[in-house]
């Protein structure tokens, strides 16, 4: 059984009732849980101690997370581990996934990374491989891939894009103010040009049967003001981004950045409809909303639009 207000980073008396989810793991929590170990898969659920996993895998899906367990970058938000010099991209690792996929029987699957620096293109080959691995096995799936910004090497990019996912995901995490602060490795401007990159890409591939689609989130709660949220999401447009995600930040330890306040539904609400009438096709926004919670039925609300 689930329940976020039983981490202790995010415990007291303050805890909001809206954030208080209890789903009980039952048989297909554990099957998914022993496939992935069966294949050595890593899955962002696991590793960023995300609050959603029972529920995800009692749903038989997940967030894969390739080229190792071990981030380049120490992000003062995120719970998986750091390292200077991760192990080697594990080169069967993109058919292990599409193997996963295929048990799994998945209409949309999730790819993400940990941020790998020390590779000379970030990883980019590896998630290219793993997309067409996971296309030749699930043709008709949609494929959506949560990447890091590469430094902003925009060939690297190219890379991941000329393998064809539907979606390209990265996200801008927080306002631009506390960057130094959440995640002082990375730099707002560099995300959204990766963003306005891939954007442009998809308006070229606009004629194709499944065009490119542009997604990225952020997280509340970590002291920015409902103004600077805005002035991203006005930003996030600029760049071509076309779906939104907003979600609770929760410490995922006392290591971790604290909460400095935990947003109200009716504010979610609020930037849903700002989201909206500024022109996003698609948005998800709540306390329990995660980049990749929920994607396809995110990515087929887009579709109906």
């Amino acid at each position: 059984m689930s329940d976020a207000s039983n981490s202790s980073p995010n415990r007291g008396k303050q805890f909001p009732a809206w954030l208080r989810k209890r789903v009980r793991a039952g048989a297909d929590t554990a099957e998914v849980s022993e496939m992935l170990a069966d294949l050595g898969l890593a899955t962002v659920c696991s590793g960023a101690h995300c609050p959603n996993l029972p529920e995800c895998f009692k749903r038989r899906t997940a967030t894969f997370m390739v080229l190792g367990e071990r981030c380049t970058r120490a992000c003062r938000f995120c719970a998986v581990p750091a390292a200077k010099h991760p192990a080697p991209p594990d080169p069967s690792e993109p058919e292990r996934l599409a193997e996963a996929c295929a048990r799994l029987n998945l209409r949309h699957v999730v790819i993400t990374s940990v941020t790998r620096d020390d590779l000379p293109d970030g990883g980019a080959e590896h998630f290219a491989e793993t997309i067409r691995a996971v296309r030749e096995r699930m043709p008709e799936s949609a494929i959506e891939v949560l990447t890091p910004d590469f430094q902003g090497d925009l060939g690297a990019l190219d890379t991941v894009l000329a393998a064809h996912p539907d979606i390209l995901n990265h996200n801008v995490e927080t306002v631009p103010r506390l960057y130094s602060t959440v995640r002082p490795q990375a730099d707002y401007a560099r995300s959204l040009a990766f963003l306005r990159h891939a954007a442009n890409r998809a308006r070229d591939q606009e004629s194709d049967a499944s065009p490119l689609h542009t997604k990225s989130g952020l997280m509340v709660g970590l002291g920015e003001t409902g103004d600077e949220v805005l002035d991203v999401m006005r930003d996030l447009r600029e760049a071509g981004c076309d779906i939104l995600t907003i979600g609770q930040y929760l410490a995922p330890s006392t290591e971790h950045l604290p909460v400095v306040r935990y947003v109200e539904p009716d504010e979610y609400e609020a930037w849903k409809s700002e989201a909206k009438a500024m022109g996003f096709r698609a948005v998800a926004a709540g306390p329990f909303v995660r980049s990749s919670y929920e994607a396809e039925s995110v990515f087929r609300g887009r579709e109906d639009a």
